[in-house]
């Protein structure tokens, strides 16, 4: 029996790991979007996730990315459990089950489901998609702090660290553009420009036309979490 301060750390440490997955379309946490339906840590240590989807036929390429980051995060805990995640209500879920059942990697699992997609290629389009959305979050953000374009261009890590925000969007998504811009350039420097294109070039010195872009990459995300939680909603009665 694990001590009630070692329990509660453990569970503590399991919903913080689990609330860096992200849905991959969204750029949201899969705990924020109630896809976690069940996470537990049993008596012996070992640890139970049950996961479930907003519809049945929910593509095997998002579910695939999704429980690999939950599979992942899990690997990180610092207890290094055993542990097994399920899938729920969705029309590969009895292959994935039973493949997680046998011990087969999830790569292994989806093979035959995802026909051969090249998921990197996916994963690099979801992330372009994700930063692009934070960046939006965090120009408009220094915009309305009465920076000019040309000093938010200017800025480096230092002064983007250095940069407060009240509490909203980018607040929330500063430290999280930080983290996809450090991942995404990591032979960059300090005093490099931290806000550049997805490509790695130069932002145009005038603002409004990119904005426009990214505005429009974040609309579609909104909206397709929107649909995605009102389809959750409908379907489990929520």
């Amino acid at each position: 029996m694990q001590p009630a301060s070692a329990f509660t750390s453990r569970v503590t440490e399991l919903w913080w790991r689990l609330g860096e997955v992200n849905d991959p379309e969204l750029d949201e946490p899969i705990t924020e979007m109630g896809f976690v339906e069940r996470a537990e840590v049993v008596g012996d240590g070992s640890v139970e996730v049950d996961f479930r989807l907003p519809t049945y036929w929910c593509s095997p390429n998002f579910a695939f990315l999704m429980l690999d980051g939950v599979r992942k995060a899990l690997d990180q805990l610092s207890w290094s459990p055993l542990y097994r995640v399920t899938l729920h209500d969705h029309m590969f879920a009895e292959e994935v089950n039973r493949g997680i059942a046998a011990g087969k990697a999830f790569g292994e699992i989806f093979g035959e489901l995802t026909e051969d997609l090249d998921l990197e290629t996916l994963r690099e389009t979801f992330r372009v998609k994700a930063f692009k959305r934070r960046q939006e979050a965090v120009l408009v953000g220094l915009r309305q702090h009465g920076l000019t374009d040309r000093e938010i261009l200017g800025m480096d890590l230092t002064a983007l660290d250095a940069a407060r925000f009240e509490p909203g969007e980018a607040a929330k998504q500063k430290p999280r553009y930080r983290a996809a811009y450090v991942e995404r350039f990591p032979g960059r420097h300090q005093v490099d420009p931290v806000f550049v294109t997805c490509e790695g070039a130069p932002i145009p010195t005038t603002l409004g036309a990119y904005l426009a872009d990214l505005r429009a990459v974040r609309i579609n995300m909104e909206f397709n979490g929107a649909l995605c939680r009102g389809l959750k909603q409908t379907r489990y009665k929520e």
